[in-house]
């Protein structure tokens, strides 16, 4: 029987269950907001919780005991030098959980633990940033319509200059033609008024 025992197991042995919670404990920290199955999230509350309040002391022995406990020097650090003080005045209590329905695959409890004064960041940034990548996509379209129609009006020009050119070399030709017959024609009357002026 299980009386009186507060812990859970989550199906895991001893050491893989310590290395579950220090592996939550040190993403909730450098995170500040995580998304986990709801069991987990009230265990992990109960450990960060304990943390928070062991760091307001500030000694060495309670970062020595931290340090046991989690290994990574950037978590315990946060803690003592960040957290801790930011909920200097608080007493207990520092984090929320929300609750977010069943997960699809598997019809388990999600949960969002977060800090209580965790903001989320602003989305009208994010608004702004996807306004000026539209407005940098629209004006680069833009650019390319402009240049098309360049290349176009380009072509355009080069096929009428050809035509005007086919259109006057013709018009030379026909000149030439016009000429060589007219000529031909004056030879063909001097020969015939030479003719006539030789049988007088």
């Amino acid at each position: 029987m299980r009386h009186r025992v507060q812990n859970k197991r989550f199906g895991r042995s001893n050491g893989h269950r310590k290395a579950l919670i220090r592996n939550l404990v040190t993403s909730l920290v450098e995170h500040e907001r995580i998304t986990t199955t709801l069991p987990k999230a009230k265990e992990l509350r109960r450990h960060v919780e304990r943390a928070i309040t062991a760091g307001k002391k500030e000694d060495v022995a309670t970062i020595r005991t931290l340090l046991a406990k989690y290994p990574n020097k950037d978590t315990v650090k946060k803690i003592v030098s960040d957290l801790s003080p930011r909920f200097k005045e608080r007493p207990g209590g520092y984090t929320r959980i929300l609750k977010l329905g069943e997960r699809p695959g598997d019809a388990a409890e999600m949960a969002i633990i977060e800090f209580v004064d965790f903001t989320l960041p602003e989305v009208v940034e994010e608004k702004k940033e996807e306004e000026v990548k539209a407005a940098k996509k629209t004006a680069a379209k833009q650019a390319a319509k402009k240049k098309t129609a360049k290349k176009k009006a380009a072509t355009a020009n080069k096929k009428k200059s050809v035509a005007k050119k086919k259109t006057a070399a013709k018009k030379k030709t026909a000149k030439k033609k016009a000429a060589k017959k007219t000529a031909a024609k004056k030879t063909a009357a001097k020969k015939k008024t030479a003719k006539k002026k030789a049988s007088k």
